[in-house]
C-alpha cells in the first residue's frame, strides 16, 4: 500500500521533535496511526474517543482523507 502524504490533511501535523516527527492531530501528541492501529483491532469510533483525547470531528477527518487518498490515481 502506499503511504499517504499526510501534509495535505488539515487535521493533523508533524512537527520535528514533537512526538518523533509523526503525524499527530493538530494541537496535541496524539498519533494518527492510534485511530488506524485500533480500528484495526476492532475498536469502535466511539471507544477510540473515550480512550484518546481526539474529537469525533478529527476521526472523522482523517478517515475522510485516508479514503479520499486511496480513490486518488496513482502517478
Amino acid at each position: 500500500m502506499a503511504s499517504l502524504d499526510w501534509s495535505r490533511c488539515p487535521a493533523v501535523e508533524s512537527i520535528p521533535g514533537k512526538v518523533s516527527g509523526a503525524w499527530v492531530f493538530n494541537r496535541s501528541r496524539t498519533p494518527v496511526a492510534i485511530v488506524f492501529e485500533n480500528l484495526e483491532d476492532r475498536m469502535t469510533i466511539d471507544e477510540v474517543l473515550e480512550q484518546f483525547p481526539v474529537t469525533r470531528d478529527q476521526v472523522k477527518a482523517v478517515l475522510e482523507f485516508a479514503a479520499r487518498s486511496l480513490d486518488a490515481p496513482v502517478s
